[in-house]
């Protein structure tokens, strides 16, 4: 099978979109199949291999070329050398960084330019991107990573007579966060350009029945494959040497229940008879994110509790890894609806128990491994007696954990993540096959 990928990049920090795409590609290629994964927008950060191709391959959509070109008409017409130094990674992963700095209004607008490509001021990149494909051998099968990118399908069906499988990851919450008339005319026209998918897909079967509502498809329109991980050198979590420690990984943001997680750690030491608990917080922190952390940081202090909490920001795979296995519980207590949530997995195959909100995607994770337990969302309280309550139980955790690690390798690895893949692309692949035999 010769399959592309193209998969959206943020320049300067670890997305699960990213490493999802990134440990499939990984996967199909180690199995023999023909696989390309392009950058799109920013240049890839990935905290794993990639195959040997990426390094030399051009990001399409730059960000920075796309703005301009959608701002103003001289772009579109700049000659190939310019076109190509504004593409230059670290040029790229600049403005990346000062990505919190651009207004809602201008990812509105550039949101329903992506979707409205032919009516956009992109004509130029989206001729490089379909050059480029038929230019390396077309695929046979081409992978959108999200559905925000739904607007390319229509033309590269037209020019390439490919199909097209496209993913979900989270749409909802970008475009529930965009003013209007942005909002609804990028939820509509995303609906429009989804109809010409071949086969849609997403992570969780509560994601599938919100995006389906969302998109008034029929139910079962879209389907189910849950996100893979990498499980080499995930060892099962550290017997304790000292205090407990409760950990978070993710983006440190509100969306992901930051706040609820403080709020529950002071809760957990003040009011529950756990005065040596200690919480470590680590992932993603861009500078937008900063004032957050100072925020919390001093109300920890305020509660005494500021040397109790460890920072770890932006960790590489390998601190990752011993970070996990030096965890006596998890919990990122998400306030937004999380499509999947990779993090809950990384904790999982490293044998620690998840405390979870009982909403969007995380009941499924329970359910499949039977690796943790679930509180209501939002309940700082709530997650603080589900701590203490494990926490006065060690054989419950140990058991939680052996479980949560048998169940992330049966049901959330890469190799189950490409089988599942695998199969869908096949058929849909058959499908195309027996429609172009009836002309």
């Amino acid at each position: 099978m010769r399959a592309t990928f193209l998969t959206p990049g943020t320049g300067s920090y670890y997305c699960g979109a990213c490493m999802r795409d990134n440990a499939l590609v990984v996967e199909l290629h180690r199995a023999g199949h023909e696989v390309h994964m392009l950058p799109m927008y920013l240049p890839l950060s990935l905290d794993e291999e990639s195959i040997p191709e990426l390094a030399e391959t051009p990001v399409f959509f730059g960000g920075i070329n796309v703005y301009l070109q959608q701002k103003w008409s001289l772009f579109r017409k700049t000659p190939e050398w310019l076109d190509r130094w504004l593409n230059i990674p670290g040029l790229l992963r600049g403005a990346a960084k000062r990505s919190h700095m651009t207004s809602a209004r201008d990812h509105g607008e550039m949101c329903l330019a992506m979707l409205r490509i032919e009516e956009s001021g992109l004509r130029k990149e989206l001729d490089k991107l379909l050059d480029w494909l038929e230019d390396h051998g077309k695929p046979e099968v081409l992978c959108l990573s999200t559905a925000l990118q739904a607007g390319l399908i229509r033309e590269v069906k037209k020019r390439l007579g490919i199909p097209v499988i496209c993913f979900f990851q989270g749409e909802d919450s970008f475009l529930d966060g965009l003013p209007e008339p942005y909002r609804r005319d990028s939820w509509e026209e995303m609906g429009k350009r989804l109809q010409d998918a071949d086969l849609l897909v997403a992570p969780s079967r509560y994601y599938a029945g919100l995006m389906e509502g969302r998109l008034g498809m029929p139910a079962g329109s879209i389907e189910v494959l849950p996100n893979g991980i990498n499980l080499e050198g995930m060892g099962p979590a550290r017997p304790p040497s000292g205090p407990p420690v409760i950990g978070y990984l993710a983006r440190m943001i509100r969306d992901k229940g930051l706040e609820v997680l403080v709020d529950a750690f002071i809760a957990l030491r003040r009011d529950l008879g756990h005065p040596d608990c200690r919480l470590a917080i680590a992932g993603t922190c861009t500078k937008g994110d900063e004032a957050l952390v100072a925020e919390l940081k001093e109300r920890l202090d305020r509660a005494g509790l500021g040397e109790a909490v460890e920072w770890r920001p932006n960790l590489s795979r390998e601190e990752k890894l011993s970070f996990l296995q030096g965890l006596t519980l998890f919990s990122v207590p998400a306030v937004y609806p999380e499509a999947f949530g990779l993090y809950v997995v990384e904790a999982l195959a490293s044998g620690v128990p998840i405390v979870q909100p009982e909403t969007s995607s995380f009941p499924e994770f329970v359910e499949a491994t039977g690796g943790g337990r679930l509180v209501p969302a939002g309940d700082a309280q709530a997650l603080a007696r589900m701590w203490s309550e494990l926490l006065a139980d060690p054989d419950e955790i140990r058991a939680l954990g052996e479980s949560g690690r048998r169940g992330a390798a049966t049901h959330y690895s890469v190799a189950a993540m490409k089988e599942g893949f695998t199969g869908m692309a096949e058929r849909v692949l058959a499908t195309e096959a027996a429609r172009r035999a009836k002309r």
